[in-house]
């Protein structure tokens, strides 16, 4: 029993080898190796494959599932000896399981062969021990005795043969073969996907060509990469500085560089990853059907009193309606019938329309050939890019790195010491004014300095093209000292003028910052003074900077050996204040009135606001006065209420308060009539000072 299981076993083995070998057959896979790589600072790379192949060709690629993305948006292909491009087919992103369960015969669950023959019951087989074909039932198990007191359960397949139904012990087959060429082709398609899925990172991309004869072929794709670096060597001596750049790369794909040509590009190309390897659904409305109710079928009693040819008329003949609501039945059947032909009319004209243009467009995808297509365009530069070719192919291995020396070359350069009290306080850095007097873009990157053959510091430039100056600092000064003070100037007034009842004016600042500087080295420096820059300040003293950043100045101070340089600098700026007269007390007013740079046009109007104010005052204290009258009286009315209180009304006291009451009163009214006339005379004349106010237009 345990033979014959191993002899099932080994066939389905053998069925696995088979079907390996017979894709191989049918589509023989080519090779074809890389040959080029650009690797650029964005984070992607192009990769790109030459090789040969001959009559209709597959190449097999294989991609981490990560990479399949940046491959459906890239790829390019191209078949340089006039074959075709037929399809470029991949794996689906689905989990395996999901393939396999598309497969007639289901292998998600790694099925017993007694459960492989129950997924094709009614299919035929064949038998090789016994000898015998016939359809499978179904698998039948039974127990047989196996010793003293025990049983095991064995499986029987049970066919339909030419001499009626067998039922075999599966345990005593040798060899099974499926008499339906299609089912055995899916059984061997579902075992080579499973054999392919193994690895769920992993994608098989197949790439198929369609031609004659041998001929290259072109592929080339975007993969995530690492970002390649650089790093320089600066050499500095007597003589001009040398400067030495290497650029690091890193392999991390899964295959080896065998002479591949190397670029390198720097810039900032748009680089992004869509997600189009996940298929994609689109919701779609669910339209009920229109149901309508059935009518009840009517019978209808025969006219006895019309003759059989009237009868027969009446059969046939339609007449037409005569201002009735709604034509007769037949009628209206007529006309639906009419439209129907209408519809159906229209409809065949519409797809005769639309066959006509897909074969137009068929007869235009036949026509067109990629290869006979020439671009315009030329390559003479990458745009805002630039870029490295390595002169000789480069050999690195999977997952390695290398270091490539991309420029050796003595540049122009000037020592200087850079000074910035946000830096140091104290002492300035040493420098290097770098003009990149190569023809290479030098990318951004560190740079280790060397001075007299010793090391002097690091330093950082940013992207450098050709012919630009950069300074570089790597070290301290010690042997300079900076002392920074800063002093400012007394304000000036520069123009007063009045308009619509402010006045505006114009003040004048200024500072001075000065920058003493002591050598203490026995060789004379150019310093470089760096002095923050604000767009509200104007330079006046040096009229110039040496140079100028977005948010500094720079400029320059030659520092003799034990003399001490100084830096004077000076800036002004100008201040725009408006001010409401309205809101002013006298006393600033009368301040403007004996500024010198103030118009007597403007002096004489400030002291008519003032005599208008004051005069406005007036009217306020006097409505003040009427006011406390009045709450003097309220204050008597209240200690009277207070002395009545206690009082009898028939007392003598009691009606002498009731007497002063009512003149107090009476004065009352008097003084809120005052004070109403003085309130209307109070805006009266506040109107009139805004208005005179608003109408000035003085400077």
């Amino acid at each position: 029993m345990v033979h014959r299981m191993k002899s099932v076993c080994l066939v389905a083995v053998a069925s696995v080898v088979t079907l390996a070998g017979f894709a191989t057959a049918e589509e023989p896979g080519t090779n074809i190796p890389l040959k080029r790589v650009v690797m650029f600072s964005s984070g992607v790379a192009f990769y790109e494959r030459n090789g040969d192949v001959e009559g209709n060709a597959t190449v097999d690629l294989r991609f981490n599932t990560r990479d399949i993305n940046d491959l459906l948006k890239s790829m390019v292909l191209q078949d340089e000896g006039g074959g075709k491009i037929s399809t470029v087919s991949y794996g689906s992103k689905d989990p395996i399981t999901r393939t396999l369960r598309t497969f007639t015969i289901d292998l998600t669950l790694s099925p017993t062969l007694a459960d492989l023959l129950g997924q094709i019951r009614g299919e035929k087989v064949e038998l090789d021990s016994p000898k015998m074909s016939g359809i499978i039932i179904g698998i039948e198990k039974r127990k047989k005795p196996a010793g003293m007191n025990e049983t095991v359960e064995v499986e029987y397949l049970n066919l339909l043969t030419d001499d009626g139904l067998r039922s075999v012990p599966l345990d005593g087959v040798g060899k099974i073969k499926l008499a339906n060429p299609k089912l055995d082709a899916e059984l061997r398609q579902a075992l080579l996907v499973l054999a392919l899925g193994k690895s769920v990172d992993k994608k098989s991309v197949t790439l198929s060509f369609t031609g004659a004869g041998k001929r290259p072929v072109k592929v080339g794709y975007i993969q995530e990469s690492p970002i390649w670096k650089t790093s320089y060597r600066l050499v500095l001596s007597d003589a001009k500085p040398l400067l030495q750049g290497w650029a690091i790369v890193e392999n991390t794909t899964e295959e080896d560089w065998d002479n591949v040509n190397l670029t390198l590009v720097s810039g900032r190309p748009i680089s992004f990853v869509m997600d189009l390897y996940q298929p994609m659904y689109i919701d779609r409305p669910v339209v009920q059907q229109e149901l309508y109710a059935s009518l009840r079928p009517r019978t209808y009693d025969q006219d006895l009193d019309a003759s059989e040819n009237e009868f027969r008329k009446a059969a046939i003949v339609i007449k037409p309606a005569s201002g009735s609501p709604g034509g007769p039945p037949a009628k209206k059947a007529m006309e639906q019938l009419a439209k129907q032909e209408s519809g159906l009319q229209r409809n065949r004209a519409v797809d005769e329309k639309a066959a006509a243009g897909r074969y137009l467009e068929g007869e235009a995808k036949a026509r067109f050939d990629p290869g006979a297509v020439e671009s315009v365009a030329q390559a003479a530069d990458i745009g805002e890019m630039f870029q490295y070719r390595i002169a000789t192919p480069v050999k690195l291995g999977r997952q390695k790195s290398a270091m490539l020396p991309i420029v050796n070359d003595s540049v122009e350069g000037e020592k200087v010491s850079i000074y910035n009290p946000a830096v140091h306080a104290k002492h300035p850095l040493n420098g290097l004014k770098l003009t990149n007097s190569t023809d290479l873009h030098l990318m951004q990157g560190p740079i280790t300095v060397f001075d007299d053959g010793a090391y002097a510091g690091d330093a950082q430039i940013q992207d450098l093209p050709p012919k630009s100056e950069r300074l570089v600092s790597y070290a301290m000064d010690l042997d300079t000292e900076v002392a920074p003070t800063m002093t400012g100037e007394p304000e000036q007034l520069l123009a007063v003028r009045l308009y619509r009842g402010n006045l505006h004016l114009t003040r004048k600042y200024g500072r001075v910052q000065t920058y003493i500087i002591k050598n203490s080295g026995k060789k004379t420096k150019k310093v470089l003074i760096e002095y923050p820059l604000d767009n509200q300040w104007t330079l006046l003293e040096p009229k110039e900077p040496t140079e100028k950043t977005r948010d500094l100045y720079r400029l320059a101070v030659t520092a003799e050996p034990g003399k001490p340089a100084t830096l004077t600098i000076k800036e002004q700026r100008t201040a725009n204040e408006q001010l409401g007269l309205s809101n002013l007390d006298d006393g600033t007013i009368q301040f403007y009135i004996s500024a010198k740079v103030v118009s007597d046009k403007v002096k004489a109007a400030l002291a008519e606001v003032i005599k208008r104010k004051a005069a406005h005052g007036q009217l306020i204290a006097k409505r003040g006065e009427l006011e406390r009258q009045v709450q003097i009286i309220f204050d008597e009315q209240n200690r009277i209420r207070q002395n009545m209180a206690q009082l009898p009304k028939d007392s003598d006291l009691f009606r002498r308060y009731v007497t002063k009451f009512n003149e107090q009163e009476d004065k009352i009214d008097l003084l809120r009539e005052q004070i109403k006339s003085a309130i209307a005379h109070e805006t009266a004349d506040w109107d009139a000072l805004n208005k005179f106010l608003v109408e000035l237009d003085l400077a």
